[in-house]
């Protein structure tokens, strides 16, 4: 029986051996495809991450440039540093670009993953290329605005300087006519000074030497009773008369002065100091320019212009005589003519 078993043995064929070199040699080509892939994959990756983050980078880059384009006023000095800031970016993008574009290229026949990866990859460089002509544009657009810029600089440097121009212009024109007016108005204050001293000379000369007609200073003095009652603002028959005399002086003085002086003849009245006790004025202040009014309405009716006359009041509050007796009392009862500029 042993004999026939093994004649049974030598008679069969043996499958295993072969099949477990076979099968032993697809695992090693299986295992080999499996490292070149990952291999492959690895270096994608690599090159993809390397190409996420420049994106990123020139997405960054991009963010800035908007920033700096909102902030374009703050001056030419900073505009031209964020200029160079860009290009430096961009220089450094493109640099990156080629650079993986030529590792991508070197890939392509490592299968057809690889292929598609490389595909995906050249989309995402033209996509960046579309980016950097944007960035490109934009920079551009930022340039013209500089230039605009610096025109808008020049015109207003050479506005400035014509405007100081005619600053320094005007002001020795105004300083030209300042000298000339001041010139003009001592000229009038003399020739007005002159009209006055013959008119005060006429005035002496028409009202004589009255003991109630004063001169003190540049103003003739009148007693108030050569005009008026005691309280009263009612001219006299002998006051007209005087002021008869006062008007026809006025009238001749009016015709000589030439027409650009602004002369007048102001009418003062004045009162002492007690108070007055009366139905028809209540106070000093009332008489004293009632009276002051009735005397400029009066030398109106004769035909001195109205314009040449001003009435004013002072009660008692400008005295000639601070004293308390009756004789500063008189004195301080009074009506005064002066003549001088409007």
């Amino acid at each position: 029986m042993a004999l026939a078993r093994a004649r049974r043995s030598e008679s069969g064929f043996n499958y295993w051996p072969g099949f477990v070199d076979a099968l032993s040699t697809l695992v090693l080509s299986i295992v080999f495809l499996l490292s070149v892939f990952l291999v492959v994959q690895f270096f994608l990756s690599q090159e993809v991450t390397g190409k996420d983050k420049a994106l990123e980078q020139l997405n960054a880059k991009i963010a800035q440039l908007n920033d700096m384009l909102s902030l374009e006023k703050l001056g030419k000095l900073n505009l031209d540093d964020q200029l160079s800031q860009m290009r430096a970016g961009l220089a450094s993008a493109e640099s990156e670009r080629d650079r993986v574009k030529g590792l991508y290229e070197g890939l392509a026949g490592a299968g057809n993953d690889a292929a598609g990866k490389a595909a995906e990859l050249n989309k995402a460089l033209d996509s960046e290329k579309q980016v950097s002509s944007r960035a490109l544009a934009q920079i551009e657009v930022l340039n013209q605005q500089i230039s605009a810029l610096r025109r808008q600089l020049a015109a207003l440097e050479e506005a400035l300087d014509a405007s100081e121009k005619r600053d320094k212009e005007s002001q020795g024109r105004i300083a030209d006519l300042g000298q000339r007016l001041n010139v003009a108005l001592a000229q009038r204050v003399q020739e007005l000074s002159r009209y006055r001293s013959e008119f005060f000379g006429r005035l002496r000369a028409i009202l004589g030497n009255r003991p109630d007609i004063r001169i003190v200073g540049d103003r003739f003095v009148f007693q108030s009773e050569v005009f008026f009652d005691t309280g009263q603002a009612t001219l006299l028959p002998e006051g007209r008369a005087e002021l008869d005399k006062l008007a026809s002086a006025l009238i001749d003085l009016d015709k000589q002065i030439p027409g650009e002086i602004a002369w007048v003849l102001r009418v003062d009245g004045h009162t002492d100091v007690r108070p007055i006790n009366s139905p028809i004025f209540k106070s000093n202040w009332e008489l004293s320019s009632a009276r002051a009014i009735s005397v400029v309405q009066y030398l109106t009716s004769l035909g001195v212009p109205a314009q040449r006359l001003v009435a004013a009041g002072f009660a008692e509050f400008q005295p000639l005589d601070t004293g308390n007796t009756e004789e500063a009392y008189k004195r301080n009862r009074r009506i005064e003519l002066k003549l001088t500029e409007r």
